[in-house]
C-alpha cells in the first residue's frame, strides 16, 4: 500500500494540515459514511476520496489512527503488526483512498483517518483528512428472562452496542442448530406459547456473518407429566422377596414425590422399597408428582404378591347339632396366592377335593377327624382337624351274663346291657314287662328260682330308643341252667 517515498527532509520543513493549505479548495479528504458500527470477525470497507492541486505529485499514501499530533508524523497501519495482515488499500495515488479491514475485532474500534504526502518544489506536503472514519466493532448478545413458564409468550433479543451499518438479517440458534433457517429482519425472536420443548440455549448470528453471540440459556418451567411408576425386579414377586418401585416423572422444577398404597400415604422420594414383602403389601400403588406448578399421579400399579396357603381352616355347614340323617357340608377356607388345590382327609385317607366336601345322610361312622390340605406350587399347609360328632339313637343294644353257664340257686348273676348311641343312653332293665333296675349293669346277688325268666334291656336318649333280645334266666334248684 506505501509509495516509494523521496529521501526525507527536516521535520521543519513538513507540513501538517488539518483544514487544507492556502488553497484550502483544493486539498481535501471525504469519508462515506463517517461512522461505521461492524460486526465483531467482519470485514469493513472505509470509503474515501481525496482530492489536491494540479502539479502535485502523491509520495506517499497510508492510513492512521487516533489523534493526530501537531508536528510528529502519524503511524502507518500497513507496518502495525496488529493491522499489517488485514488492512488493504483498495484505492489508488488518484483520487481513491478506500480501504478495507478484515476480521475486526472490538479492540479496532477507533477514529481512522487517511493521509497523504505530495512532493512539489523539493518540500514534502502531508496532509491528513479530518474528521476521519469512526469505526465502533460490537459483538452480539442476547437477551432473555431466565426462566418462563409453559404457555407464557416470551422475546429473545439479540443486542449489539451500536447499530449495524450494514442492513442486518438476523439467524437464531437454539443448541446450535438453526431455527427452520430462519431469518428475521429484526433483532428479537418471539416464541408464543412456549412449550418445555423451547428449552435450551439460544445464540443468534447475522446472515452472511461468522460471528454467533455466546449461549443463553431459556429455562421453561411446567408441571409434572409422563409421570409412571417401575418396578425392580420384574417378574413374579414371592414373599420375603426385596422389591423396589421407581416413579419417573418429567417436570421443572423437579418435582416432590409421594407414595400411595391405596388411598394411604405410605413414604417419599423416586424410590419406595419393600424388604421382605408379605402378603399384607399386596395392593395397588402409584406416585404422586408434584411442583410450584401443579401435580399429577401416574397410574396405578398392582403389586400382586405370592405365597404359600395360609390361615387354612374348616368349617362344617350347618353349624349345631348332626344327627345321623342329615346332609353335612365342611368347607375349607384357604389364603394363598396363586388359589391352592384343597384335598380332604377323612382320619389318615384322602376322601376328596375341592374347597367344599358333602356328606348326605351322615352317619355314625363319620363321626372321625376331618381336617383339608392347601397346596400351591409355593407350599402347603393343613387345617386343624375338625371331629364329626353324629348324633343318633341307641343301636346294637344287648346284654350277655356273667358268669355264663348254669345257673343255680344262691349263686351271683351279674347281667350287662351294651349299647351304642350319641349321646351315651340311658339303660333300663325289664323282667317280662316289669321295671326292675337301671344302669349298665343289673346284679343279682343270691339267685333263686324266683329270678328266673326273661330279661331284656332298653337303651334310651334323645334321639330314640331300642330295647336288646330278651334273655333267659332258668335258676335250677340243685342246678340253675341258663337257656
Amino acid at each position: 500500500m506505501s509509495l516509494i517515498m523521496a529521501p526525507p527532509l527536516p521535520l521543519v520543513f513538513l507540513l501538517m494540515i488539518h483544514g487544507g493549505f492556502s488553497d484550502d479548495a483544493d486539498w481535501g479528504v471525504s469519508y462515506s459514511p463517517s461512522h461505521i458500527c461492524a460486526l465483531k470477525d467482519s470485514s469493513v470497507i472505509m470509503s474515501c476520496t481525496y482530492t489536491y492541486p494540479t502539479g502535485y505529485q502523491i509520495m506517499k499514501v497510508f492510513w492512521t489512527k487516533g489523534a493526530v499530533i501537531k508536528g510528529e508524523e502519524p503511524p502507518d497501519l500497513s507496518n502495525d503488526p496488529e493491522y499489517s495482515q488485514r488492512l488493504q488499500y483498495l484505492g489508488d495515488k488518484q483520487q481513491n483512498c478506500t480501504i478495507r479491514l478484515s476480521h475486526v475485532t472490538l479492540k479496532d474500534s477507533h477514529v481512522y483517518y487517511f493521509r497523504f504526502i505530495t512532493d512539489k518544489c523539493q518540500c514534502i506536503r502531508g496532509y491528513t483528512g479530518d474528521p476521519g472514519v469512526t469505526l465502533t466493532v460490537t459483538d452480539l448478545q442476547v437477551e432473555s428472562p431466565e426462566r418462563v413458564t409453559e404457555g407464557d409468550s416470551v422475546r429473545l433479543t439479540c443486542k449489539s452496542s451500536c447499530t449495524l451499518t450494514d442492513r442486518a438479517t438476523f439467524i437464531w440458534y437454539r443448541n446450535s442448530q438453526p431455527l427452520t433457517e430462519r431469518r428475521d429482519r429484526n433483532n428479537e425472536l418471539l416464541l408464543q406459547s412456549v412449550r418445555r420443548e423451547d428449552a435450551g440455549r439460544y445464540s443468534c448470528a447475522v446472515h452472511g456473518h461468522n460471528h454467533i453471540s455466546p449461549a443463553v440459556q431459556l429455562n421453561v418451567t411446567y408441571p409434572p407429566k409422563s409421570v409412571s411408576v417401575s418396578i425392580s425386579p420384574s417378574g413374579e414377586i414371592v414373599s420375603g422377596d426385596s422389591v423396589t418401585l421407581i416413579c419417573s416423572s418429567d417436570s421443572n422444577p423437579p418435582a416432590k414425590l409421594y407414595w400411595y398404597k391405596g388411598g394411604t400415604f405410605v413414604g417419599s422420594g423416586r424410590i419406595y422399597s419393600i424388604s421382605k414383602i408379605s402378603s399384607d403389601d399386596s395392593g395397588e400403588y402409584k406416585c404422586r408428582s408434584i411442583n410450584e406448578h401443579g401435580e399429577k399421579y401416574s397410574d396405578t400399579l398392582t403389586l400382586n404378591v405370592m405365597y404359600p396357603p395360609k390361615s387354612v381352616s374348616v368349617s362344617i355347614s350347618p353349624s349345631g347339632e348332626i344327627v345321623s340323617g342329615d346332609s353335612v357340608t365342611l368347607i375349607c377356607s384357604s389364603d394363598s396366592n396363586p388359589p391352592a388345590e384343597i384335598r380332604w382327609v377323612k382320619g389318615r385317607k384322602f376322601v376328596g377335593s375341592g374347597r367344599i366336601y358333602s356328606i348326605s345322610k351322615i352317619r355314625s361312622d363319620d363321626s372321625v377327624e376331618y381336617k383339608c390340605r392347601s397346596r400351591n406350587k409355593h407350599g402347603e399347609k393343613y387345617s386343624d382337624a375338625v371331629t364329626l360328632n353324629v348324633m343318633y339313637p341307641p343301636k346294637s343294644v344287648s346284654v350277655s351274663i356273667s358268669p355264663s353257664g348254669e345257673i343255680v340257686s344262691g349263686d351271683s348273676v351279674t347281667l350287662n346291657c351294651s349299647s351304642d348311641s350319641n349321646p351315651p343312653a340311658k339303660l333300663y332293665w325289664y323282667k317280662g314287662g316289669i321295671f326292675v333296675g337301671s344302669g349298665r349293669i343289673y346284679n343279682i346277688s343270691k339267685i333263686s328260682s324266683d329270678d328266673s325268666g326273661e330279661y331284656k334291656c332298653r337303651s334310651i336318649n334323645e334321639h330314640g330308643e331300642k330295647y336288646s333280645d330278651p334273655v333267659t334266666l332258668n335258676v335250677m334248684c340243685e342246678l340253675m341252667i341258663v337257656q
